[in-house]
């Protein structure tokens, strides 16, 4: 993901030759400077002139990384037709996009109403704690596959899927039992399902464990019975299952609470203890880069840091007062990205530098962020 001084928003155009001077390379057909532009960094092209800034957001150019959020409004949903009990039946959360290179948020196209979704973040029969919405990024898809109704059902008995660069939403094979509260997580493409709770506890429910390969023609989607989990210890809560060297990593508790670990070979097909040095200094909410490294936020302290698997302990990377109280984090193009602040922030730290930077973005105006993922930017509809 790029970073660059406040911009104004771009505007999309189908063609370069509208302006005084369409040409984006003086001498050469626009295909062929295409070509050589493609390699400059988006937030240099960005500024230099209006031909290359509609270049930037143009069908065919190599789209740059933005960040996407799920969002509920700070107030909370609101409705203009209120059932009995006050309780909003409608969907409560938002999608947004952040272009890095101007400084602006998005709205997603609206997701699909057929079934009509519902995505509660906080009940009111519940004000001291906010319901998981489960989400991950996979193989550039935004995926969402586990939350909860109003009636405190789980609302997805499919996965729902954003694909920025075709700018749509689509639905997953249907989930064998849906649920909430449950393992999530991705390796290599692949989604994987874990334990949780339906309408109401079922052990063998608690001990499943489903995979579903995005890789694979649509046709033959499917979810996949995999070995299941030796309790149900990982159903009390939203579960994180970080992919890292062919392998999920995961803790059944969040914070610094005494914690299980557990370890799942993706190609083995066999769960594993996790080693005494992860689960030690897991204290906090944990994301992969690039599934070769595991980074976590001591959620207490502020403290970012990268697990080291030979040694099996965790480095510290960068301890700011911003990170503390941090409550969800993604990873990509060398950067953590953290929710802090019940919401209010989100925190990007630059991991390739040494020492590290970081800066803060401003969630969409009146709103609480839920999660952060970082995905290629959208492609407009206009193209």
């Amino acid at each position: 993901m790029e970073a660059t001084p406040q911009c104004t928003n771009p505007t999309h155009y189908d063609s370069f030759d509208d302006s005084e001077n369409g040409t984006l390379l003086p001498g050469l057909p626009d295909d062929l400077a295409q070509r050589c532009l493609s390699s400059l960094s988006p937030s240099l092209i960005f500024s230099v002139c209006h031909p290359w800034r509609r270049l930037l957001y143009f069908p065919s150019f190599p789209p740059f990384f933005s960040l996407y959020v799920l969002s509920s409004p700070l107030h909370g949903p609101t409705t203009t037709n209120p059932v009995p009990g006050g309780v909003d039946p409608q969907n409560s959360i938002e999608f947004f996009s952040f272009d890095p290179i101007s400084s602006s948020w998005t709205p997603l196209p609206t997701p699909p109403q057929n079934p009509p979704l519902h995505l509660l973040h906080r009940h009111p029969s519940f004000l001291s704690r906010n319901l998981p919405i489960q989400s991950l990024t996979v193989s550039n898809h935004l995926v969402l596959i586990a939350a909860t109704t109003h009636k405190l059902f789980p609302a997805l008995s499919s996965p729902l899927v954003f694909h920025p660069e075709s700018n749509s939403w689509f639905y997953g094979p249907q989930i064998s039992t849906p649920r909430r509260w449950c393992v999530t997580g991705s390796a290599q493409g692949v989604i994987y399902l874990a334990s949780g709770v339906g309408s109401h506890y079922q052990g063998d429910i608690a001990r499943s464990m489903e995979r579903w390969d995005l890789n694979k023609k649509r046709e033959s989607w499917g979810w996949e019975n995999k070995a299941p989990l030796k309790d149900g210890r990982f159903s009390r809560e939203e579960v994180v299952a970080v992919g890292y060297r062919g392998k999920l990593c995961m803790v059944n508790v969040k914070g610094n609470a005494v914690k299980e670990g557990a370890v799942y070979d993706v190609e083995l097909d066999k769960w594993e203890e996790m080693p005494q040095g992860m689960v030690a200094g897991w204290n906090g909410p944990a994301a992969t880069m690039d599934e070769d490294a595991i980074y976590v936020i001591d959620e207490v302290k502020g403290r970012l840091s990268k697990y080291d698997g030979e040694k099996d302990c965790w480095e510290k990377v960068i301890e700011l007062e911003q990170l503390k109280r941090a409550e969800q984090i993604t990873a990509g193009r060398g950067k953590i990205c953290a929710i802090s602040a019940k919401g209010e922030r989100i925190i990007v730290v630059d991991v390739r530098d040494k020492p590290a930077k970081f800066w803060e973005v401003a969630p969409p105006p009146g709103m609480e962020v839920v999660a952060v993922h970082v995905l290629p930017r959208m492609i407009s509809r206009q193209h």
